[in-house]
């Protein structure tokens, strides 16, 4: 093995003990006793049905991230790369158009493979735990529809990008930053009226007591909104939530029906408020401006290693290519793209923190967000105890309990909500 491959299979096993690391001292924080803040609204069998679902999910987690690896490093080292390289060669069908035949199998067949675990993970621990609602033709035409809009947004996107770093030379980094940041940019504004309706239905909230508080809230904080939608996810799961999507006259914010169901108009009131709160603070557009920044980087790099030969060496590969080059640069990459996502983790938990202030300040009482959380918490069987470490590499929101004592600060008028997002 050369360095490239040392550096690639050290980043791949070492992100395998990180994880597992992370995932024992996670169970092992798992207590009987339930956290006196949620002796309200928790009771011990359900509480003790949340620390057993953490339990299968993660040994669950554990078996596919082992079988993953397994197959990842066979395949590797079984000198599948190049075999398959011979094979879609012997087609004469030209660099761009051998390009997505050779990354289109190993695409599909990633997904064939990840298949088994998928239906596992949906009809047997998510229906054991209540939560799965999903038919399984709803099952099916999910996957079916998400290889339709693969089919046609990524097989152009990436067409494109494997002809300019075909042909287009020194410049083939920048052009594909800018094409691909247009195209992120466009799926961005078009999803929530065009693309989000291929799986859920959206349907304008009915007129009465919620739908008033709500246009009243965006009013006081000069929040330019026309209407809030809700979404079928009961079809899918009983788990609840909320979410902001969009921009201009497309922007939407979304309530699950599973969430409207299960609290007041107060505490959805609290909910919506926090996500205007990511809007108002430019929590969004920070987000993107940092992906646009890091795609630019990562077209930059793969620019630079993308006709490396020790990269090919690292995959006894004899001969070079655009398409086998983005894959392998891909696998080199994933150091930088962990210690990114920790640094967006960070800034996500960090940004929660300011969501939940502001819906706080602008509503005038800490009480209904409070609230909600500890409904979210039981109704989706969330650890209430996370470690540490965990969260650090995991969690783009912070553990629940510490979000309630922030917010209790808030109402109290104690502490300022912690700068660094750090748990």
């Amino acid at each position: 093995m050369n360095t490239i491959a040392v550096i690639i299979l050290a980043a791949i096993i070492a992100d395998a003990i990180l994880n597992g690391v992370a995932d024992m001292l996670n169970l092992k924080m798992l207590k009987a006793e339930l956290p006196e803040a949620f002796s309200d609204v928790y009771d011990a069998e359900r509480y003790q049905k949340s620390q057993e679902y953490l339990r299968i999910t993660t040994r669950f987690g554990w078996i596919t991230s082992i079988f993953d690896m397994a197959v990842i490093l066979g395949f590797w080292f079984g000198r599948g790369f190049p075999w398959l390289d011979e094979w879609v060669r012997s087609f004469e069908k030209g660099p761009v158009v051998s390009g997505l035949i050779y990354m289109g199998i190993l695409v599909f067949a990633r997904a064939l493979i990840s298949l088994p675990f998928s239906i596992y993970a949906t009809f047997v621990i998510e229906e054991r735990f209540g939560f799965n609602k999903t038919t399984w033709k709803t099952f099916i035409f999910d996957r079916v529809k998400g290889l339709l809009l693969s089919l046609i947004i990524g097989v152009p996107l990436l067409s494109g990008v494997l002809v300019f770093f075909e042909y287009a030379g020194d410049d083939a980094w920048w052009i594909c930053w800018i094409v691909v940041t247009s195209v992120m940019l466009m799926i961005q504004f078009v999803a929530p009226r065009w693309i989000m309706p291929l799986f859920n239905k959206f349907v304008p909230i009915e007129e009465g007591e919620l739908k008033h508080a709500i246009m009243e809230y965006a009013r006081s904080i000069k929040f330019s909104l026309e209407n809030v939608f809700v979404m079928d996810g009961s079809k899918r799961s009983s788990k609840s939530n909320a979410f902001f999507t969009g921009f201009g006259k497309n922007r939407r914010i979304v309530l699950f029906d599973t969430l409207i169901k299960e609290h007041t108009v107060s505490e959805l009131l609290a909910v919506l408020a926090h996500e205007m709160g990511h809007f108002k603070k430019k929590h969004i557009f920070q987000t993107m401006a940092i992906g646009i920044f890091q795609t630019g980087i990562l077209f930059y790099l793969l620019s630079l290693f993308i006709s490396y030969q020790g990269l090919f060496d690292a995959f006894f590969m004899e001969k070079k290519s655009v398409y086998a080059g983005m894959i392998f640069f891909g696998m080199l990459y994933s150091p930088i793209d962990f210690f990114a996502g920790i640094f967006m983790q960070m800034l996500s938990r960090k940004n929660e923190y300011t969501a939940d202030r502001f819906a706080v300040e602008t509503t005038g009482n800490a009480e209904p967000m409070i609230t909600a959380l500890k409904k979210l918490s039981v109704n989706n069987l969330t650890n209430l105890v996370p470690h540490p470490f965990y969260v650090f590499l995991n969690y783009s929101h912070p553990p629940v309990l510490e979000r309630i004592n922030a917010i209790s600060q808030i109402k109290t008028g104690q502490v300022v909500l912690p700068a660094s997002g750090n748990e």
